[in-house]
């Protein structure tokens, strides 16, 4: 509709005229993670080197941040073992996701950040690398992106898509941009039904709802096993407050305050850029500060440090970390976040304790509760206690672990549905 072409090439003006505000950021970004300062003209649709001439055009997969990339991990392996010979090109917008899709690549294969959302960055992306088909990741849709790929012939569907209520209501009251970017999608992959309902409701194209991929991700099994070998050293239960955001440490202080100190607590914060801070705020608290980035445990029975809190302040540990602890506190579920990924922590048979605020986990969330493996808290005085009354009782301990790990098994196989539609998407494309 005309009013709709008038209100994108509205919305195109602001995101040109918004490019400096992204390179201050950027460079502020750069100065905790340098990753940030790389190759920031990709971001404009800017490359260094020639358009892609190969013949076999690549699959491009956009993982915006750590948690996408990893969880597109299982969905690469699933694509190549079904298109024997395929390029892969990864898009990214955060650094530690850009650092974490290197470990996904092979020769021929190539990477790089998604172009901002402007009809010139777009279409020179497009013509860089002219991809066979692209998917996004959970919630990634953008106007002019989805308009270019249109445009290029390009099919692009949204895989393991999740649509909360509260991000349904923001795309409603901006739905003439919305609905036409969500309509035109190639197709979408729902993590549950209540995301595929929502998701309709928005116009897109619901192909099907195959589960969320994070079930099929196996923790890494040697950091799995250091964390449980320390945990059975350190002698005392463990407990952890699990990628925590902002806000969520200082009520995690005030919570632990005149409990007794039967268990070993470890705080890991969500963003590295917020290490030295949180580790400021504990000192600043009162406590003894071990970081894991100084340990110098090496021994099959050492524990690390001895300590009032460890923080968790390396990258790629998160299962090392959950075989260290008997239980974790959701991060991001007590302050209105929407709560971080419980998943991986079942997988690891780490049972949690959750807040309020679990909207970007939802079904997860209720199927955790109901099958043992979480426990529903309303705040974080009432998380700590629980915790401790959980971890401090071996039997029922014992059991949520085990519940833990027959919630993550029960659950796999989204990967394989994906790459099975992937595949007949691609063939009805090149038909």
């Amino acid at each position: 509709m005309p009013f709709e072409r008038a209100l994108r090439a509205v919305y195109s003006l602001g995101m040109a005229a918004a490019q400096p505000l992204l390179r201050r950021k950027l460079r502020r970004r750069g100065q905790a993670e340098p990753g940030y300062l790389e190759a920031v003209e990709e971001r404009f649709g800017r490359y260094a080197g020639p358009a892609d001439d190969a013949a076999a055009r690549p699959v491009w997969i956009h993982a915006v941040s750590l948690g996408e990339t990893r969880a597109v991990g299982v969905l690469v392996a699933a694509l190549r073992a079904r298109l024997p010979g395929m390029r892969l090109l990864l898009t990214h917008g955060t650094a530690t996701g850009r650092a974490e899709g290197r470990k996904l690549l092979l020769p021929g294969d190539a990477q790089a950040w998604l172009p901002w959302d402007t009809p010139g960055a777009v279409s020179r992306f497009l013509a860089q690398f002219r991809p066979a088909v692209g998917l996004l990741m959970e919630t990634e849709v953008w106007p002019n992106l989805v308009a270019g790929c249109r445009a290029a012939g390009v099919p692009l569907a949204l895989v393991n898509a999740r649509l909360s209520d509260k991000s349904q209501r923001e795309a409603e009251r901006l739905a003439l941009l919305s609905r036409p970017a969500f309509a035109g999608l190639s197709a979408v992959w729902a993590q549950t039904e209540d995301d595929a309902r929502r998701l309709r409701g928005l116009g897109a194209p619901v192909a099907g709802v195959f589960g969320n991929l994070k079930f099929d991700l196996a923790p890494d099994p040697a950091l799995l096993e250091a964390g449980r070998r320390w945990r059975r050293a350190v002698g005392r239960p463990v407990l952890m407050l699990a990628s925590s955001r902002e806000g969520e440490e200082a009520q995690w202080l005030d919570a632990v305050k005149g409990l007794p100190p039967s268990v070993q607590w470890m705080v890991v914060p969500r963003h590295p850029q917020r290490f030295d801070e949180v580790a400021g705020l504990l000192s600043a608290g009162g406590l003894c500060v071990s970081r894991r980035s100084g340990w110098t445990t090496t021994g099959p029975d050492d524990a690390p440090p001895v300590a009032d809190v460890w923080l968790g302040d390396s990258l790629g540990e998160m299962a090392l970390y959950y075989g260290l602890a008997d239980a974790a506190l959701l991060g991001g579920s007590f302050a209105d976040t929407g709560g971080q990924n419980l998943i991986e922590a079942a997988a690891c048979g780490c049972p949690v304790v959750m807040g309020p605020s679990t909207f970007n986990f939802a079904e997860a969330a209720v199927l955790a509760e109901a099958g043992g493996a979480a426990l529903r808290v309303a705040g974080m005085a009432e998380a700590a206690r629980t915790a401790v009354a959980l971890v401090t009782d071996p039997g029922r301990s014992g059991r949520a672990r085990d519940a833990a790990l027959a919630f993550a098994a029960a659950h796999r196989g989204a990967a394989a549905r994906s790459a099975d539609a992937v595949r007949a998407l691609l063939a009805v494309g090149s038909a």
